[in-house]
């Protein structure tokens, strides 16, 4: 089993007999662990020798009517599924443990990259993921970090943290995991009920769907677009957004995709209680 600590001063003795010989893997979680985690957590056993797994319920990246009270805390099942995985230590910390000041007076975040798709209507958000992940560095210091895919504008800006705050730690991005019917693996999937679980699998089916209608450059991408958000509405999804940028989130229109070697559609929509996120790589196949 790993062996869970709730305080940094603990977690930080307990690392540091392993940092000049070995490498330190972080694998920062909410908890409620799914298949998705436990993929994160073997990615990093291939990277590092020790695993660390944070289980933080973040009060500080929860707007206002957000589901932080609600949010499922099963830390117990939780090291149970990393026990089978081979996540060496938890660090599992209270609210007043992570912020002595709360709401914290510091900010780390800025710019269009955090301003655009889940920031437009979650304009906290990455503030509060963005001190977390700071803090969350400066207490592991881990050699490298493991984050999913699915949520790729938090990958991106991750890699920009890291960049921009000179941090000596390699970023992964974790290819996402998905069930066997293509719903992207997601603690809030369990808000939906059985029809609406039903449905979900439409998400990525459109967004596979887009993909092939953009990669073959043969309709005005506005027009994709309009006619995508369309389907997806009409199926139940009430739509936050559905964007295609660039792999580094800049614009894209009809006269710039082909400058661009790798897009990404992104979206965002709410499907009953669960707001569901999803990406899809595209391939340009055919140039005007």
């Amino acid at each position: 089993m790993p062996t869970i600590h709730h305080h940094i001063s603990e977690l930080r003795l307990a690392l540091r007999p392993y940092r000049t010989a070995q490498r330190i893997a972080l694998v920062p979680t909410m908890g409620n662990l799914h298949d998705g985690h436990l993929e994160l957590v073997k990615i990093a056993k291939q990277h590092a020798d020790i695993v660390v797994v944070s289980i933080f319920v973040n009060p500080t990246q929860f707007g206002v009517g957000e589901d932080f009270d609600s949010y499922p805390r099963t830390l117990e099942e939780d090291v149970a599924k990393l026990a089978t995985v081979g996540a060496d230590y938890v660090f599992a910390p209270t609210i007043d443990e992570m912020y002595p000041v709360l709401p914290p007076p510091t900010s780390v975040l800025t710019g269009a990259i955090t301003e655009q798709l889940c920031g437009k209507t979650r304009p906290t958000h990455f503030d509060g993921v963005g001190i977390v992940v700071s803090k969350l560095f400066n207490i592991v210091q881990p050699d490298v970090a493991i984050f999913g895919q699915k949520d790729y504008q938090q990958l991106a800006i991750i890699k920009q943290l890291v960049r921009d705050l000179s941090y000596p730690i390699e970023i992964i991005g974790a290819p996402i995991v998905r069930a066997t019917d293509g719903l992207a693996l997601s603690s809030r999937n369990q808000y939906l009920s059985e029809s609406e679980r039903k449905t979900a699998p439409i998400l990525q089916q459109e967004l596979q769907y887009l993909a092939k209608q953009i990669g073959d450059n043969q309709q005005p991408l506005d027009m994709l677009l309009v006619a995508a958000r369309e389907r997806m509405t009409s199926a139940g999804f009430i739509i936050d957004y559905l964007e295609v940028k660039t792999a580094e989130l800049t614009a894209v229109g009809d006269e710039s995709i082909n400058n661009h070697q790798d897009l990404v559609i992104l979206v965002a929509a709410w499907l009953g209680r669960a707001r569901l996120l999803d990406n899809q790589l595209v391939k340009i196949n055919k140039i005007r």
